[in-house]
């Protein structure tokens, strides 16, 4: 009698490698609405977000923000289109409203130009921007980089103008990285490493990347694929794997959900408190 074949592995692993807490969000939430910059010079933490065009460098922080808000919300102006032109084209500064008239988080994010293959940002800006040289509203231009001659040039930047962490986003359904774009990456990762200035990455659309986690988001540290989606991350960029967070940006939904905003709140805190150790020693 023949034998039947073997069942195909799985592709969850039996436990998670990263632990998370699910369902009760609310030490992270008012953890961050305590939080205050340990720096006195510094009016909030700056998080620098880069990555490829369409890796929902926007999208994240509208999650953020509707997470904080406890509501949908739609800041950053995210494109729902696939073009490979990106969407961001000026040096703009979110700031998230707290409870009360006026009242912001003392956290900001700066969403700049995807990194295209031939226009894009250039690196030269993004070096600018980690030591605090761009003014808020500054148009890039993929032609030439910004000058000290400039109006969009601060020539003293104070502690609050300079980058505190810089955070990749890059999705996990992308193909194999253009090595222009990887190599665009590399030197930005190098520049802010010269500064000293922590770094992560955010591997977003999980859930589409992965059919385990989207019938449940609670695999994502259970899927096998995205775990080596991680791993491969890590070494293109080198960035280390405890600096390599999953995340599922709010896009069809029209209801918040507390597993993805466990994953967005796990993300931000790390962020927040990076940036805060580095802001203190400037």
């Amino acid at each position: 009698m023949p034998q039947s074949p073997p069942p195909p592995p799985s592709p969850l692993l039996r436990t998670s490698w990263r632990e998370i807490t699910w369902g009760d969000n609310r030490n992270v939430l008012q953890y961050l609405k305590n939080f205050r910059p340990q720096s006195e010079e510094a009016n909030h933490i700056r998080v620098l977000l880069y990555g490829p065009v369409g890796a929902g460098k926007s999208s994240f922080i509208n999650s953020v923000n509707n997470v904080l808000q406890g509501r949908m919300t739609h800041e950053a102006l995210a494109s729902s289109t696939t073009s490979d032109q990106s969407f961001t084209k000026i040096y703009q500064t979110y700031k998230i409203k707290t409870e009360g008239r006026g009242n912001f988080y003392p956290f900001v994010f700066n969403d700049i130009m995807g990194l295209e293959e031939k226009t894009g940002v250039r690196t030269d800006d993004i070096k600018l921007a980690l030591k605090g040289h761009v003014k808020e509203g500054y148009k890039f231009n993929p032609v030439s980089p910004l000058s000290d001659v400039d109006p969009g040039y601060i020539s003293s930047p104070s502690v609050s103008d300079r980058v505190h962490v810089l955070v990749c986003i890059y999705s996990a359904n992308a193909p194999q990285m253009n090595q222009s774009v990887l190599q665009k990456m590399r030197e930005i990762r190098e520049a802010a490493s010269e500064l000293g200035i922590p770094q992560m990455a955010i591997l977003s659309h999980v859930d589409t990347a992965c059919g385990e986690t989207e019938k449940n988001l609670k695999n994502v540290y259970k899927s096998k694929h995205l775990k080596r989606k991680m791993g491969d991350f890590s070494s293109s960029l080198g960035i280390p794997m405890n600096c390599i967070l999953p995340v599922k940006n709010y896009s069809l939904e029209i209801q918040l959900n507390s597993d993805i905003n466990a994953l967005i709140l796990s993300a931000l805190k790390l962020m927040v408190d990076f940036g805060d150790a580095y802001a203190d020693k400037l």
